[in-house]
C-alpha cells in the first residue's frame, strides 16, 4: 500500500527503472517554445492517413462542410485531455511511460505502455501500406495488369501489391539499422513536400471541377436521422486519429519552455488539422463532380489522374513524409517500449523487427479498404481502450494528487514508494481499465460482423468509445482509489536533488 500523505522518504533510482531516455529533462536543457510545437503539429498533421480521414466523411456521405465542422470540433476537444496531460509533461521533465508509472505502478505502466505500442504497430502497418501503394503506383501497366497483380481470396490483396507493401517495410528497416540520424534531415523536408503535393491536387480539382462552387457542390447524402448516426462515431473516431499523440504528448513536451508555451503550442493542432482537412474534403468533394464517383484515398485519386510526372512527384512525395513519420512515431515507440519491458530479450533492432512483424499481422489493407473499416473499425476500435488510459492518467494527476509527484520515486522500486503498489502494480488502475473497457466489446464484435445482433445501448457505448472510456475509468478509478486508501495517496514530493523536477 503506498504511503499516506504524511510519510516523507527518500528513495533512490533502481537502475532498471531509469536510464538516459527515460531522465527527467533538466530546465536548463527545455528549449522547445510556443512556436516549435506549434510547427511539431503542422509537420505531423500533413499526412495521408489526415486526408484519408477528411475524404472518408464525405464517402460516408456528409457534405464538405459538416466534415470540415465534424473534424474542428473533434480536435477543439481532444484539446483539454491534451494540454492536461501535457502539464506533468513541462512540469517534471518526465516522459509519458514515467508519467505511467504514478497511476499504474512502476510494473503495471508496463500495461498502458503495450496497448500504445500496440496502436503504434497498428499504424505503422497503415503507413507502410501506403508507402507500398506509392511504389505499386510507380510500376508500369503491364505488370498491374498480369496474373500477379490479381487479388488473392485468403489474403485479402494480390501478390504484387503484398510485395510491394513488405518492399517499403525493408526499406524503412534498412533506413533504420542506419541510424535516426538521416530521418532527422528528412523530416525537415517532408511536410513541405506533401504540403506541396496537396496544394497542387487543390489547385488541379479547383480548375478540373470549374471553380469553388462546382467543388465544394456536392451534398449531405444524409437524411437529418441518419446524420446523428454518422456523425457520433465519425466525431469520435476524427478525435481518435490524434487521441494516442495526446496520450503520450509528455514525450514532446518534457522539453518545453514552459506552460504558456506548450499550451499555446497545442493550439496548433485544431489549426493545422482544420485547414489540411479544408483541402482534403474539398480535393474529395470534387472528384464527384469530376469523375461521378468519391475517391477518398488520394492514392487512388493520383492514380486516376495518370501522367509519368504526376506519378514520380507523387511517389517521391508520399514515400517521403510516409517514412519520415512513420520511423520516428511508429517504429522507435513500440521498439523501445518492448526494450524497456524485457531488455535481456530484444535490443533496440530486435524491437523494431518485431514492430514491423506486428505491422503487417495488422492486415492493414483490411484496415483501409473502405471508410467504413478505417473509421468505424480501426479508429474508434482503439479509442475503445487508449480512452480509459488517459482517463486514469488525469484522475490520478489531478484530483488524487493534486499535481505534485515524487519524481524520485518514479524510478524507485522500494517496496514503500508511493508507486509501488501491490509488487509494482496499482490494481485499482488496472481494474478501472478492464471495467471501462469491457462494455466496447460487444459492439466492436457487432461492427466487425462477428456478432450479428447486440443491444442498441452497446452499439452507442461503441460509437462513442472514447468518450465512455475516459469518463468511466476517471470515475472508476477515483472511486476504487478512495475506498483502497481513504487517507489519500502521496502528494509529498521527494527531497533528493538528482532527479528533483523543474516547478515551471
Amino acid at each position: 500500500m503506498p504511503p499516506i500523505a504524511e510519510d516523507v522518504l527518500e528513495f533512490e533510482p533502481d537502475v532498471t527503472l531509469l536510464d538516459s531516455d527515460l531522465s527527467p529533462i533538466p530546465a536548463a536543457k527545455r528549449a522547445l517554445t510556443r512556436w516549435d510545437i506549434a510547427l511539431l503539429w503542422f509537420s505531423m498533421v500533413v499526412n495521408v492517413p489526415s486526408y484519408y480521414l477528411a475524404g472518408s466523411l464525405v464517402d460516408l456521405g456528409m457534405s464538405w462542410w459538416q466534415g470540415v465542422a465534424t473534424i474542428i470540433l473533434a480536435n477543439t476537444i481532444l484539446l483539454a485531455p491534451l494540454i492536461l496531460t501535457a502539464h506533468p509533461g513541462t512540469r517534471y521533465g518526465i516522459s509519458f511511460p514515467i508519467l505511467l508509472r504514478s497511476a499504474f505502478g512502476v510494473r503495471g505502466a508496463h500495461v498502458p505502455a503495450l496497448l500504445r505500442a500496440l496502436v503504434a504497430c497498428g499504424w505503422c502497418g497503415i503507413e507502410t501500406w501506403i508507402g507500398g501503394q506509392a511504389i505499386f503506383l510507380l510500376l508500369p501497366r503491364s505488370i498491374k495488369n498480369s496474373w500477379y497483380a490479381h487479388p488473392i481470396h485468403w489474403l485479402g490483396t494480390s501478390a504484387l501489391e503484398f510485395s510491394c507493401f513488405i518492399l517499403f517495410l525493408l526499406l524503412q528497416l534498412a533506413i533504420l539499422w542506419r541510424g535516426m540520424a538521416g530521418v532527422r534531415v528528412l523530416q525537415n523536408y517532408s511536410a513541405p513536400v506533401l504540403l506541396l503535393l496537396t496544394a497542387w491536387l487543390f489547385f488541379w480539382a479547383y480548375f478540373k471541377a470549374g471553380g469553388f462552387g462546382e467543388m465544394l457542390s456536392t451534398p449531405s447524402r444524409l437524411s437529418p436521422s441518419q446524420f446523428w448516426s454518422v456523425f457520433l462515431p465519425s466525431l469520435t473516431a476524427s478525435l481518435s486519429s490524434w487521441c494516442p499523440v495526446a496520450l503520450n504528448i509528455p514525450d514532446f513536451t518534457r522539453f518545453a519552455v514552459g506552460q504558456s508555451d506548450q499550451i499555446a503550442g497545442q493550439l496548433g493542432l485544431p489549426i493545422f488539422m482544420g485547414l489540411y482537412t479544408f483541402i482534403g474534403l474539398a480535393i474529395t468533394s470534387s472528384t464527384q463532380v469530376i469523375y461521378g464517383r468519391v475517391i477518398s484515398n488520394p492514392i487512388h485519386l493520383l492514380a486516376e489522374i495518370g501522367g509519368t510526372f504526376t506519378i514520380i512527384v507523387a511517389i517521391f512525395g508520399i514515400s517521403l513524409a510516409t517514412i519520415t513519420t512513420n520511423i520516428p512515431a511508429n517504429f522507435v515507440a513500440p521498439a523501445n517500449v518492448l526494450v524497456g519491458l524485457s531488455p535481456s530479450a530484444f535490443g533496440f533492432v530486435g524491437g523494431a523487427l518485431f514492430t514491423g512483424f506486428i505491422g503487417v499481422a495488422f492486415q492493414p489493407w483490411r484496415i483501409i479498404e473502405s471508410s467504413e473499416s478505417f473509421v468505424y473499425t480501426w479508429l474508434v476500435g482503439y479509442s475503445a481502450f487508449l480512452g480509459p488510459v488517459s482517463g486514469i492518467i488525469l484522475a490520478d494527476y489531478y484530483v488524487l494528487r493534486r499535481m505534485v509527484l515524487d519524481v524520485n520515486a518514479l524510478y524507485s522500486a522500494n517496496p514503500r514508494g508511493p508507486y509501488y503498489y501491490s509488487r509494482g502494480f496499482n490494481v485499482a488502475a488496472i481494474g478501472a481499465l478492464v471495467v471501462s473497457v469491457a462494455p466496447t466489446i460487444p459492439g466492436f464484435l457487432h461492427k466487425v460482423g462477428i456478432l450479428k445482433a447486440t443491444s442498441e445501448v452497446f452499439v452507442v457505448i461503441y460509437d462513442n468509445a472514447w468518450f465512455f472510456g475516459i469518463y468511466s475509468a476517471a470515475v472508476i478509478y477515483w472511486v476504487l482509489s478512495c475506498w483502497r486508501w481513504p487517507r489519500g495517496v502521496s502528494t509529498v514530493p521527494s527531497v533528493l536533488e538528482p532527479l528533483q523536477p523543474t516547478m515551471a
